[in-house]
């Protein structure tokens, strides 16, 4: 990933957070070493204090890797909250099961293996919050999935939405960078959400659903 500000500034931005339980370190760790994608700490918790902010209870993920994400979220929708964890592998399912359990958030969380948006699509109701990292040329069909299932006044967030800085390279026209470009377009020309990109680590959108 092609860094978006100065590696020193995002250095600097890490460095005030507050360090992180040990699972949640360990969680790091493991993402390090083995090249697996997780959003970053202060990703994570921008994630969170948005979803703290408007009281969520039910948060569903598109893509969850093993989880670090969602332990996040979980903290955030409390108790009484739940999560939706999905993902493709029965591999990742099982280690971030692990992990919740290790954080004793694990009774927080419904974990469903399979494709993201069909597992959304065959999840009734309304959610707070709907978060989205899957692959990226998945996007444009996330984003339409997702989109009618937030409550207005929730959130519909997503990950890696300046994609290296790919977005603004007109030679780059491979299927990831497409997705995440047409993503963008469409979320933006909703009428029915304020959006935003943040300039974070890779990009969050945060969009807000009127109403």
């Amino acid at each position: 990933m092609k860094d978006l500000i100065a590696p020193e500034l995002d250095q600097y931005i890490r460095g005030l957070l507050p360090p992180r339980h040990p699972v949640v370190a360990e969680m790091e760790e493991q993402a390090r070493q083995r090249d697996i994608p997780i959003v970053g700490p202060a990703v994570a918790t921008l994630l969170a204090t948005l979803a703290r902010s408007i009281g969520a209870r039910r948060v569903f993920e598109l893509g969850s890797a093993i989880g670090y994400s969602t332990a996040f979220f979980a903290e955030a929708v409390g108790p009484e909250g739940r999560v939706f964890y999905t993902d493709g592998g029965q591999a990742n399912a099982r280690e971030a099961g692990g992990y919740l359990e290790r954080l004793g958030l694990s009774s927080r969380v419904e974990i469903r293996v399979g494709e993201a948006v069909g597992l959304l699509q065959a999840t009734p109701g309304e959610f707070d919050v709907v978060f989205i990292d899957i692959d990226k040329d998945g996007y444009p069909a996330a984003l339409e999935a997702a989109a009618p299932r937030v409550r207005p006044g929730g959130y519909l967030l997503a990950d890696n939405v300046l994609w290296s800085g790919k977005v603004v390279d007109a030679s780059t026209r491979d299927a990831a960078t497409e997705g995440i470009r047409e993503f963008n377009r469409r979320l933006f020309a909703r009428s029915d959400f304020a959006s935003v990109i943040v300039p974070l680590r890779d990009g969050v959108a945060i969009a807000r659903k009127r109403g």
